[in-house]
């Protein structure tokens, strides 16, 4: 299991920094090319925020992790943050509660982007043997940059995703059936049941160009969590993030999020050798993982 969290995280990086090269194509244009350098932006930044934060204070803390999120912000804003993150960290900067900076922005509803989903395999990780915690958890620190529904349950099921790929490959391997079946379970939304509903009649699809066309390849976390979580059952590591990242839109986010799922389902070992000797602060980032395990697993 301490591979698999250590895979989980790298795996946010490698797809992170992966797909940052290719953000914005479509699929009809996309050659891999091998990279000499993988530089991550704000979804991996965000995501050793969240470890950094659950190690400290040994599990969820929201002022803490806000407080995380924006010290990580003010020392690197060049990662490639979208708006909406820095003017919430600016006003909680400036003295807003955390539990309400988010919801000030698109009208007081809050954003239903991806942006919580992103960063939320650590807690996928942490509370991978709690449903209900992982719910509540998941949606909690997604609220914090990302207070609509949508937003929030895209970051409930990518952890949940998450947590069901960690447990994965002890007594059985994982059933891509019933890995979709237990998701669609979890989910209390309707437009996650149905795309996650479609992700299992598109199984066997060849055309990339419907799968962007049924579950989405955008920076909304409808349009983009089922689309990782189906990306995550298309081959091993490497297969399954470079079909992500090929099907263009968001690159850089659902190639995180496929990385995690990926990485929590196959470990370390699966993840190229070539990738993790590029990868910018790999080090750190499986040091962090191991310190999640051992206060996780072993209680440390």
């Amino acid at each position: 299991m301490l591979k698999k969290f250590i895979g989980c995280l790298v795996g946010v990086a490698v797809g992170d920094a992966l797909g940052s090269l290719y953000e914005g194509l479509s699929s009809l244009e996309f050659k891999f090319e091998e990279p000499k350098f993988l530089r991550w932006t704000d979804d991996a930044h965000m995501t050793i925020g969240v470890a950094e934060s659950l190690i400290e204070k040994r599990g969820f803390d929201g002022d803490h992790m806000a407080r995380t999120f924006l010290k990580n912000y003010e020392d690197e804003p060049w990662r490639g943050y979208a708006y909406g993150p820095p003017a919430i960290f600016r006003m909680i900067r400036s003295g807003v509660k955390w539990e309400k900076a988010a919801k000030t922005l698109f009208n007081g509803e809050g954003s239903y982007g991806n942006g919580g989903a992103m960063r939320v395999a650590p807690i996928g990780l942490f509370y991978h043997d709690n449903p209900k915690a992982l719910r509540e958890v998941a949606e909690a620190a997604s609220g914090i940059t990302h207070a609509h529904e949508l937003g929030r349950e895209g970051a409930v099921m990518q952890a949940y995703a998450v947590s069901l790929a960690l447990r994965s490959g002890y007594k059985s391997e994982l059933d891509p059936n019933d890995f979709l079946d237990k998701l669609i379970e979890f989910t209390e939304n309707e437009i996650y049941r149905e795309k996650l509903e479609m992700a299992k009649r598109l199984l066997d699809e060849k055309s990339k160009l419907r799968i962007v066309s049924e579950l989405g390849n955008g920076i909304e976390a409808y349009n983009s969590v089922p689309t990782a979580i189906y990306s995550s059952l298309k081959g091993g590591f490497e297969e399954s993030v470079c079909y992500a990242i090929g099907l263009g839109g968001d690159t850089d986010t659902i190639g995180a999020m496929t990385g995690a799922i990926s990485g929590a389902r196959y470990g370390i070992d699966a993840i190229p050798e070539r990738w993790r000797d590029k990868l910018e602060r790999g080090k750190y980032i499986e040091k962090l993982a191991e310190k999640l395990f051992f206060i996780k697993v072993k209680g440390e």
